[in-house]
């Protein structure tokens, strides 16, 4: 009991159910790895008894963050405070002068009282304390004087009901970055290639959003893991995006020679991949842009702008600083912090300081590359708005980083140390999965008001008009793995979902970006409603669409719920041609996944897919007789059409009958994830201009596009 109680104080579960009637207790070895790693000892039955009387005898006037939502009653950390405590805020600073703090007391009805500044509606300016000429949103720091003399300080985020929403009805494509070569590629999609398929999607098909893979920064290696879901950080961008023609610096490098060479090589390597059968190599085409880059930073910067980059340094502070040095520091020592020399360990040692200054150099063209990737991010978000799209590009954050990586370096207080995010076993994969991400401590979290937490969003949404959160039931729990052990022997470790999601909800609303949730899977009872009640819009996959609750069977298409992004596939999933042909089973049967016989498999699958176009015929959205499969690829998103969704996305592979899937789940190297090129039905390349240019893809929009934005597809004559 008491280990279970110590735990339950922590947040660690001592049980968990993968279904409704089903409950599996977690080892007791799990739970005293996981308290360890949140720095509880419970290694002995004593150990308990003493972090028991700790942790029990720990008052404290208010908790290390209180998030207050505007219109709503204050939170009970707040309403039951002794009467007659005095409370002081001190406002976020907003730039300009320091806003004073404001004290009041809280009266004998506490209950009744409001904080200053946050009314029941729209915040009146008349209510708000000396100082606050604007609703008080934002993260301030609250200090509270018991009359006991008690105090306590804490953290006080103050957000918005909810995010802002996307317009009532918009469609856009889903695609992996990398994967869209144009004819100007240097041997990968690029920032470029994104902004010039906004431009083309907004103008010509009246699409309203792209949404793109992670592009957070990698951990370099060779090879260096290919997939945006490791990333060495996910706080900046990786400077492989970068279209390296784009930088103004470009044109008045001296060395031309070389510049053209590097060029040269870079058409190869688009050569090989789009003619030759070639895989995307990342590390290829990094090498060249480095090249390049270098000799582009050896351009002095004109007045404007040095002021521009001086800027850009000022807002990213310390944490871009940790980062460009990590990256310089990993250049010489290796990509792994963990085996560097012992004093650069720390990035606040006396020896790291030292390193910082002989590498300054390097730690510059860090720096410098960052900013050029946000500049371009930037362009690409302006060209999506310039082209009329209402969403513009929609970014992607990991659900974590790599443990070797930089964020990992320079936030080591805000890890998990020895733990690894993961999923419990499931109907689907009874050995659970482990994804070789570091946890954040929940705890370090809050003591900090979520700072870490703050500065990544902050980051995301700087250049995004939505941000598509990975594996959303994070904010709420995750299922933690202690290092050595497998999944079946993890647990889940909850999080303060309600300042998880008001930071969200806080830094959404100052970007003015809309947030979509990827809530696929397991989900915990509650998380969705919660979500929705924010504005976090879900994400609804056709094929597990089904009446759960009654006869399993397809759901009707007004069934669906209306906040969500609805697609008929994902990145981890087989292209829509794929699943109507049945090719994704008989890939995976040639790689060894599957846990039973094929033609077991087969059925079942046939089965599935047959239901859902006997509803696509029933609805007269399969035109009867015309079985082929881009026919059925088109009905299938005429369904998508006929949903209440707020957002359709369309996986751009798809528009050109591509059937490979990007990513394999439970494959490395049998399969050439997150490497393969956009491609035909027949598996040929092909480039963003021949995309643009495809009849399939037209006729598959003419679905989808709203009529004012409707042109013929080239070689035709409008209706």
């Amino acid at each position: 009991m008491g280990l279970s109680r110590l735990a339950a104080l922590h947040g660690v579960a001592t049980s968990y159910s993968p279904s409704p009637d089903v409950t599996v207790s977690v080892p007791d070895d799990t739970v005293i790895a996981v308290l360890a790693a949140l720095g509880v000892d419970a290694g002995t039955p004593e150990d308990v008894r003493r972090s028991l009387v700790a942790a029990e005898s720990r008052s404290r006037l208010l908790p290390p963050t209180v998030v207050v939502w505007a219109g709503e009653p204050l939170p009970p950390a707040l309403t039951a405070l002794p009467p007659g405590s005095t409370v002081t805020v001190e406002p976020e600073p907003a730039g300009g002068p320091p806003a004073p703090a404001t004290s009041w007391k809280v009266p004998e009805a506490a209950s009744s009282w409001k904080l200053p500044g946050v009314a029941e509606a729209a915040p009146d300016p008349a209510e708000f304390p000396p100082g606050w000429t604007q609703p008080p949103y934002g993260v301030h720091r609250v200090h509270v004087r018991a009359p006991d003399h008690h105090e306590a300080t804490a953290t006080l985020v103050v957000a918005p009901a909810r995010v802002p929403q996307p317009p009532e009805r918009t469609h856009g494509f889903l695609v992996q970055l990398y994967s869209l070569l144009s004819a100007r590629s240097w041997g990968m999609g690029d920032l470029g290639d994104l902004a010039d398929l906004a431009a083309w999607a907004g103008r010509t098909l009246g699409s309203g959003f792209i949404q793109v893979n992670p592009l957070h920064a990698a951990v370099p290696g060779k090879p260096t893991d290919p997939s945006p879901y490791r990333p060495s950080s996910r706080r900046f961008p990786d400077p492989v995006h970068l279209h390296v023609e784009s930088v103004p610096e470009y044109g008045h490098v001296h060395d031309r020679a070389t510049l053209d060479d590097l060029r040269q090589d870079a058409a190869a390597l688009s050569e090989a991949v789009l003619n030759k059968g070639a895989l995307i190599d990342r590390d290829a085409v990094w090498e060249l842009k480095r090249q390049a880059l270098e000799l582009i930073a050896q351009v002095p910067l004109t007045p404007g702008r040095r002021a521009a980059y001086c800027d850009f340094l000022a807002e990213q502070g310390q944490a871009l600083e940790d980062h460009a040095l990590w990256c310089a520091l990993a250049e010489v020592h290796g990509p792994d912090w963990h085996g560097w020399p012992e004093p650069l360990r720390d990035p606040r040692s006396p020896g790291t300081a030292r390193a910082r200054s002989e590498l300054l150099d390097r730690v510059d063209l860090h720096c410098r590359l960052a900013w050029l990737t946000a500049t371009q991010l930037a362009d690409a978000q302006r060209a999506a708005e310039d082209a009329g799209m209402e969403v513009g590009i929609v970014h992607d954050l990991a659900v974590g980083v790599h443990p070797a990586g930089a964020d990992t370096w320079a936030q080591q207080d805000a890890f998990a140390h020895g733990m690894s995010v993961g999923a419990p076993p499931d109907a689907f994969n009874a050995r659970g999965q482990d994804w070789g991400l570091p946890p954040w401590r929940p705890d370090a979290l809050a003591a900090t008001g979520y700072a870490a937490f703050r500065g990544l969003l902050r980051g995301l949404l700087a250049h995004a008009g939505a941000l598509r959160i990975d594996h959303v039931m994070g904010l709420f729990r995750l299922w933690w793995v202690p290092e050595g052990r497998p999944p079946t022997d993890g647990t889940y470790v909850t999080y303060d979902a309600e300042a998880m999601l008001a930071v969200l909800v806080l830094e959404a609303h100052r970007a003015g970006s809309a947030v979509v949730g990827e809530d696929l899977g397991t989900v915990e009872p509650g998380v969705r409603e919660a979500l929705a009640r924010r504005g976090v819009l879900g994400t609804s996959v056709l094929w597990f669409e089904r009446d759960w609750d009654g006869d399993g069977r397809p759901l009707a298409p007004e069934k669906w719920r209306r906040d969500c992004l609805a697609t008929a596939t994902t990145h981890d999933l087989p292209s829509t041609a794929a699943r109507l042909t049945g090719d994704h089973v008989t890939l995976r049967h040639r790689l060894g996944l599957l846990t039973r016989p094929l033609e077991e498999e087969l059925t079942e699958d046939v089965t599935g897919t047959a239901e859902w176009l006997a509803l696509l015929a029933r609805l007269r959205m399969l035109p009867e007789g015309d079985g082929n499969e881009e026919a059925a690829v088109r009905a299938v998103h005429r369904f998508l059409r006929a949903t209440p969704a707020r957002m359709t996305g369309v996986w751009l592979p798809d528009t050109v009958g591509d059937r490979r899937p990007q990513n394999l789940p439970g494959t490395w190297d049998q399969y050439p994830n997150w490497r393969l090129p956009i491609a035909d039905p027949e598996g040929h390349p092909v480039t963003l201009e021949e995309i643009a240019a495809s009849p399939r893809l037209h006729r598959l929009m003419e679905v989808l596009r709203p009529a004012k934005a409707r042109t013929a597809p080239p070689g035709e004559r409008p209706a």
